[in-house]
């Protein structure tokens, strides 16, 4: 149970869902709410789909291009602690460029709100680590962890209105910048494990 709540956790401030609500919430502007749950339930399903291809694959991905797992954890740490940095100094992730996006577009819900608003490329680093270090039954934990944080996500899409109401874009900005702190320590952790599996085999007498 405290696996599935960690994980469950750890995924949910991965998506970062104060930030995504914010773009969520101005690429939607001025549409009913009808029309907005349906672009949310659009960009959750494409973000469950491509979460999962990543999870459950990623350490397929590294076998087939000959990369280890602690590089990638490095690599991936780097990225991340990259976002969680952008979203601590400006509030947005360093991966959507050019502002608040732009309202009059045909179909949002994927691009850019799927990709690369909740999954970018930290994302999927991230979560390509944690499927690789998932074995037996704690991939169905892992997996059963990503699905309630993007249910979660889910739940405060559907409540943007409302929530925006309560706390102002100010507020939103200052959860935004709490949600980096959080992603930095995940990234200094993913880090170091990578750094400490590259000097474990290393004989140092």
């Amino acid at each position: 149970m405290s696996l599935l709540i960690s994980t469950w956790i750890k995924f949910f401030f991965l998506f970062a869902p104060f930030f995504v609500l914010s773009m969520f919430l101005a690429l939607t502007r001025g549409e009913s709410a009808e029309a907005r749950k349906k672009v949310a339930n659009k960009a959750i399903i494409a973000a469950i789909s491509i979460a999962i291809i990543l999870l459950f694959f990623g350490g397929a991905l590294f076998k087939v291009l000959g990369i280890t797992l602690d590089s990638f954890r490095i690599g991936s740490g780097i990225l991340l602690f990259m976002s969680a940095l952008s979203l601590v100094k400006d509030g947005t992730r360093n991966h959507v460029t050019g502002g608040m996006p732009n309202e009059e577009r045909d179909d949002i819900s994927v691009v850019p709100l799927a990709v690369p608003t909740i999954i970018g490329p930290a994302t999927i680093g991230t979560i390509l680590v944690y499927g690789a270090d998932f074995k037996g039954w704690d991939l169905i934990i892992g997996l059963t962890g990503l699905l309630l944080a993007l249910a979660t996500l889910l739940v405060i899409l559907y409540s943007g209105s409302l929530i925006e109401k309560l706390l102002g874009r100010t507020g939103l900005n200052i959860l935004s910048k709490i949600t980096g702190l959080i992603l930095a320590a995940m990234a200094a952790q993913i880090f170091m494990s990578g750094v400490m599996g590259f000097l474990a085999p290393v004989d140092v007498t």
